[in-house]
């Protein structure tokens, strides 16, 4: 079993349930020793949040963890993460990041790496195909999201 395939998959689910529930269409889970032990999916829109990134909801849906498990575990998520949440990554210690892919955004890739967090890119299409799909059918939330954080650049 390819448990990066299995665990991006999970995420995935988590991301179609960000869009079925009118979000972006984002997700991540938080896995430890093979286990997953949180969920997590973009909740912006849903809950007019600022930060409640998939990777942000699932790192506080795992609730308060000691650094020995931290240490252990490995997010997956289905776009690059941006600055906040790699930032969150940095703060506690999850040495591993796996990316469904970062063609359509790339995030703060680079920050994780020169934190010593390794970071791995599948270039899943369905990830990739999800999320552009959202962008052409809802391009005024997607626009919205941008302009909040006052990044102008475009999908590819």
């Amino acid at each position: 079993m390819n448990t990066d395939a299995y665990f991006l998959n999970e995420a995935l689910k988590e991301a179609e349930k960000s869009l079925t529930e009118g979000g972006l269409p984002i997700g991540a889970v938080l896995v430890k020793g093979g286990e997953i032990i949180s969920r997590g999916h973009n909740r912006l829109i849903q809950n007019d949040s600022v930060v409640l990134h998939a990777e942000m909801d699932a790192i506080e849906n795992a609730g308060r963890l000691d650094y020995e498990d931290y240490i252990k575990c490995t997010l997956y998520t289905t776009l690059s993460p941006c600055p906040m949440c790699a930032g969150a990554v940095i703060l506690y210690n999850i040495p591993k990041v796996v990316i469904g892919e970062n063609t359509t955004l790339m995030g703060a890739e680079n920050l994780l790496e020169n934190n010593d967090v390794e970071v791995a890119v599948l270039n899943d299409v369905r990830c990739r195909e999800m999320f552009l799909k959202f962008r052409d059918d809802r391009p005024e939330i997607w626009q919205e999201e941008l302009r909040k954080v006052g990044n102008t650049t475009e999908v590819r």
